[in-house]
C-alpha cells in the first residue's frame, strides 16, 4: 500500500511540476544532463568522501577573511543544530583575527568532504547569478506596465516531505479548480490574463525582459521615480519548470551558443521585439516577489539570510549542507584564470540541481551581472564539516 501511495505522490508530483521552493536563479542556458546526474537504480552513493587539506586546490592562496562574517551569517540559522552549535560559537570568537589565525581555525575545527557526482568525478558546473536594478513605480502608467506580482491567495503548496521523507525539498504548487487540485497559471497564461493576479501587483515596472531575467535571479531592486529604492525578494513560484530561452534560441539557430548569455538575449530581444513574447512564453515558470524591509544588507538567500557579493553560493541541498562552508576551485568567467575561494552554501536555486553544481552570488550592479551573465566554468568543490561528521550514504 505504501508503495501505491507513493507512486500515486509521485504522479500527482509531475502532473504539477513539483519544484524546490526556493528561488529560481538558473543559469541563462543550462547544462544537458550529463549521464553521471542519475547515479545507477538502488546504488548507494557517498556524495562527500573526507579529504585531506591539501587536497584543496588553491586552499592557501585565498584570503579567508571576508568568508568569516558570511559563516557567521549561516551560524544564525546553525547554531540551532547540534551538529554546528559548538562550531558556531568558536566561529563567533574569531572575529578580529588575522588570516593565519582564521585559517588554523577552519583547518582544526572542520574536515573538507569532496563533493563527487554519482559516477565518482569530481568536476561541474559553476555558473553565476546577480542582484539587477531596475527602473519601477508604485503605480501603473504607460511607461511602467510590467508588473511584479506578490503571491496570490489562491496558490497551494503542499510539502510532500512532511508525509514522505523520501520526498523531502519537493513541493505540490497548484490551484483548486472546484474540488480538485490543478497546475497553477503559467507564465502565458498569466500574462495572457492578467485579471488573475489582479490586485497583487507589487511594483511596476518598464522592461519586460529585465523583469524576465529579474525572476530568473529571484531577488533585486527597483528605482522609483521619487528616488527611492526597493528591495524584493523572491515569494514564491508558480510550479512550473524552468526552461532556457537561451537553449532554444541557440536551437533555433538565431544565437551562436557563445551569445547565448543573458547580455546576448537581451540583444535578440531589442531587435526582434515583436517576437518577445513568444519567446519568453516558452519558459512557463512564473516567479512572486515580496518587499524586503529597508535596511536589509543584501538579498535573502534560501536559509533565510542575507547573501554576500563574491562569498555566498548557491546549491543543491541534497548535496551539500545549507548553511556550511564550501572551498570552491573554478576559474573566472570566459577566462582560465583561476578563481579559489572559500564560499558558504546560502541559497538554492530552480536549475540548480545535481552534485557538483554551484550558482556563484557576483552582488549588485552592471559589473555583477556582466560577470554572471559570462559565467559558465568547470569547477571542484568541497564541503568543509564539523569535526565528527559523518558522511550519510544515499540511496537514488
Amino acid at each position: 500500500m505504501k508503495n501505491q501511495l507513493s507512486f500515486l505522490v509521485i504522479a500527482s508530483l509531475l502532473l504539477l511540476n513539483a519544484c524546490t521552493t526556493m528561488r529560481t536563479s538558473v543559469p541563462v542556458v543550462p547544462e544537458k544532463p550529463a549521464a553521471s546526474t542519475v547515479p545507477p537504480a538502488s546504488l548507494p552513493m557517498t556524495v562527500l568522501k573526507p579529504a585531506d587539506w591539501n587536497a584543496l586546490t588553491g586552499w592557501t592562496d585565498d584570503d579567508i577573511l571576508p568568508a568569516l562574517d558570511t559563516f557567521l551569517r549561516s551560524c544564525a540559522v546553525l547554531k540551532n543544530q547540534p551538529l554546528w552549535q559548538e562550531t558556531c560559537s568558536q566561529a563567533d570568537t574569531m572575529r578580529g583575527q588575522d588570516s593565519a589565525a582564521l585559517r588554523q581555525f577552519f583547518e582544526s575545527r572542520f574536515v573538507p568532504h569532496q563533493v563527487l557526482n554519482a559516477d565518482g568525478s569530481g568536476d561541474g558546473l559553476i555558473t553565476g547569478y546577480y542582484e539587477p536594478l531596475l527602473k519601477g513605480s508604485r503605480k501603473q502608467s504607460k511607461r511602467y506596465r510590467f508588473p511584479l506580482y506578490t503571491t496570490p491567495d489562491e496558490l497551494l503548496v503542499i510539502d510532500l516531505g512532511e508525509v514522505y521523507p523520501e520526498l523531502k525539498n519537493m513541493r505540490l504548487r497548484g490551484r483548486l479548480q472546484g474540488r480538485k487540485v490543478v497546475p497553477y497559471y503559467s507564465r502565458a497564461e498569466i500574462e495572457r490574463n492578467p485579471a488573475s493576479l489582479q490586485g497583487k501587483e507589487l511594483l511596476w515596472v518598464d522592461d519586460a525582459i529585465d523583469l524576465f531575467f529579474l525572476q530568473i535571479q529571484g531577488s533585486g531592486r527597483v528605482a522609483l521615480e521619487n528616488g527611492e529604492i526597493v528591495r524584493v525578494g523572491y515569494s514564491d513560484q508558480n510550479g512550473h519548470p524552468y526552461k532556457s530561452v537561451g537553449r532554444l534560441l541557440v536551437e533555433r539557430g538565431e544565437l551562436p551558443l557563445e551569445k547565448a548569455s543573458m547580455q546576448g538575449i537581451k540583444a535578440w530581444g531589442q531587435k526582434n521585439p515583436a517576437r518577445l513574447n513568444e519567446l519568453l512564453y516558452q519558459n512557463s515558470s512564473f516567479v512572486f516577489f515580496r518587499e524586503l524591509p529597508a535596511g536589509v544588507p543584501g538579498p535573502l538567500g534560501s536559509l533565510g539570510v542575507p547573501l554576500t557579493a563574491g562569498r555566498s553560493l548557491a546549491i543543491d541541498p541534497r548535496a551539500v549542507p545549507q548553511g556550511a562552508p564550501v572551498f570552491l576551485a573554478t576559474t573566472w568567467p570566459n577566462t582560465d584564470k583561476q578563481l579559489h575561494r572559500l564560499m558558504v552554501a546560502q541559497d538554492t536555486g530552480g536549475a540548480i540541481k545535481g552534485n557538483v553544481r554551484a550558482d556563484f552570488f557576483w552582488g549588485f550592479g552592471p559589473e555583477a551581472g556582466d560577470q554572471a551573465g559570462k559565467m559558465r566554468q568547470s569547477g571542484r568543490m568541497w564541503v568543509l564539516m564539523p569535526t565528527g561528521y559523518v558522511p550519510q550514504v544515499q540511496t537514488r
